[in-house]
């Protein structure tokens, strides 16, 4: 069928476009806000925030040509600066049945919420200035590599567009969550603990906006994933249900894991466990079915709940709010495990020159597979951590990335913006 525009698969993902929109603010704003201290409460949702409108320029001007336009097997072209080319006409490439410009807007919200993650581990102690730098440069150093590695034509990942290392991503695993969850170690390790930590209690001020933020997170992860089809139809539902399953299971597996080892099950622990399996699920979301939602839930909420309060206390690292415990461990779990369960039945990626589906996983007897997602997941270690690491050394020498120390005991919230969010 050639190019079309279909309203339903237009509306469907436009709907998805303010989903994932409403991830970041305000769903992350809220789960991040109200688990640190109140004085960095305004600081920490500003990050999130800002985010919305810087990295929504540097798209418009550069960033989505850098993502999406064809160029080389790691970055792409100038084609589409300034959005030249982005119409209301599809790209057969990337989507047949809406605008690329819907399109477009979609992959935005993408990359608004990679870096906002991140802000999870330097929380209470970066400058505002230097995370607006920081941003900036990584967005094009670390992100639009990586998506267009994964996502765009002629990418060394990319599984649907002839890729030479085809790894399975449905919604950004690799993309998104092993980066973002890479970099913000790299972010902690880099900068340091906070005044005090761990002698000081630094308890969330306010688990109630963070069970609120997750809760929009899980709502709004139903655009990034289901969304992730492209259109209205069957995969679009098979992402949905795989989504819901494995937030579930998740759920249960961290507070479970609390249970048995504290006595009893923590609100934080449960929406954080729902968290974990959103963050796993995400690459395999398009490719596997129900059960193996559960699976891969159950093994999110276990993992990340070990790295959280096992390896995170063993190593002392004052990853302030778990992200890379969540997304690091996380988005790499899932990329792995996606390798093992994806089926074709779900979604045929691999065909013969008849059109026939071939295995896509390893239970369907692709082991290949496998091992291609172990180096698409080694690769966006290893550019997370060399990129970060770059990047906080220039910030670093030209502006400096963290506050002083007096203006970290007084709070971000009046140190960067002179406003306090409770009278």
């Amino acid at each position: 069928m050639p190019p079309h525009i279909d309203s339903g698969d237009n509306a469907w993902m436009l709907v998805s476009s303010a989903l994932v929109l409403m991830m970041t603010g305000p769903g992350l704003a809220l789960f991040y806000g109200g688990l640190v201290r109140k004085k960095n409460v305004l600081a920490t949702m500003m990050q999130s925030f800002a985010l919305m409108a810087v990295v929504t320029v540097l798209w418009a001007v550069f960033l989505f040509s850098l993502c999406f336009a064809s160029g080389n097997g790691v970055i792409g072209g100038f084609g589409n600066l300034f959005l030249n080319g982005v119409n209301g006409a599809p790209d057969p490439d990337y989507a047949a049945t809406i605008p690329l410009q819907t399109y477009m807007i979609y992959q935005l919200m993408f990359a608004i919420i990679t870096p906002a993650l991140i802000s999870g581990a330097f929380a209470e102690r970066m400058k505002f200035s230097a995370m607006l730098v920081f941003t900036i440069l990584w967005s094009v150093i670390v992100y639009a590599p990586m998506a267009h590695m994964v996502w765009g034509k002629g990418g060394l990942l990319n599984a649907s567009l002839g890729g030479k290392i085809p790894t399975l991503d449905f919604a950004g695993g690799t993309v998104v969550h092993i980066t973002s969850g890479v970099s913000a170690l790299v972010c902690a390790l880099y900068m340091g603990k906070r005044v005090g930590f761990p002698r000081t209690p630094m308890q969330p001020h306010s688990v109630v906006l963070s069970f609120i933020g997750a809760c929009l997170l899980w709502v709004g992860w139903f655009g990034f994933n289901a969304g992730s089809a492209l259109a209205a139809n069957s995969l679009a539902t098979s992402a949905f249900v795989a989504t819901h399953f494995a937030a579930a299971a998740a759920a249960l597996g961290w507070a479970g894991m609390e249970w048995i080892r504290n006595g009893h099950p923590s609100v934080l622990g449960g929406i954080s466990g729902a968290v974990a399996g959103l963050v796993a699920i995400t690459p395999a979301s398009g490719f596997v079915g129900p059960m193996a939602a559960l699976v891969i839930g159950l093994a999110a909420g276990v993992v990340c709940y070990l790295m959280v309060a096992v390896v995170k206390s063993r190593f002392g690292y004052d990853d302030s709010l778990d992200a890379f415990g969540v997304h690091g461990a996380g988005g790499t779990l899932g990329a792995l495990l996606t390798g093992v369960f994806a089926k074709s039945w779900v979604n045929a990626v691999f065909k013969d020159a008849k059109g026939n589906a071939l295995p896509s996983g390893l239970l369907e007897g692709n082991a290949g597979q496998l091992m291609n997602q172990a180096i698409g997941a080694a690769i966006a270690w290893g550019l997370a951590i060399v990129g970060t690491l770059l990047i906080l050394k220039i910030v670093d020498a030209t502006i400096g990335v963290r506050v002083t120390e007096e203006e970290e005991l007084q709070g971000l919230d009046l140190s960067q913006h002179g406003e306090e969010a409770y009278n």
